[in-house]
């Protein structure tokens, strides 16, 4: 897989190892909380990890954070915006908007897994305003019309 350069600064001591790709092929990277001790999300409540790192994306790339399916899968977890957007001139830390969707108390523990991180090449658009948009097959359907 083709790598980009990614500038990153590690925050509170650095004591994580930097965001990975769990295999040959992940399209993204690993996030961890950067928590010093376990932190309980109660159902329905959301909570900002920290994720310990800060980074600055060359001009014309995005950071897209994403849920973990195991989260999600196992323990009902997610994400408000997702995905999240990192602009290439945002230099903050990174935090992860996690979510308890479940009706049990999660134990979030330091150094666990909880996002993943996918760059991705960003356009601005260049409108072109016209009178009438060219037919398609699907026409003005809206919600639910291409079918099941």
């Amino acid at each position: 897989m083709e790598e980009i350069p990614v500038r990153v600064k590690r925050l509170h001591g650095g004591r994580w190892s930097l965001p990975a790709p769990a295999t040959e092929l992940s399209a993204g990277v690993d996030l961890i909380a950067d928590v010093d001790e376990p932190v309980t999300l109660q159902p329905g409540e959301t909570f900002p990890v920290p994720t310990g790192i800060a980074i600055a994306l060359e001009d014309g790339w995005e950071a897209q954070v994403r849920p973990r399916s195991g989260l999600a899968l196992k323990h009902s977890l997610g994400m408000l915006n997702s995905p999240g957007t990192i602009d290439a001139d945002y230099r903050g830390e990174i935090k992860i908007l996690l979510t308890n969707f479940g009706k049990q108390a999660f134990m979030l523990n330091p150094g666990e897994r909880i996002a993943q991180l996918v760059l991705a090449k960003a356009y601005h658009p260049r409108w072109i305003e016209v009178d009438e948009l060219p037919d398609s097959d699907r026409g003005d359907g809206g919600f639910g019309s291409s079918g099941k």
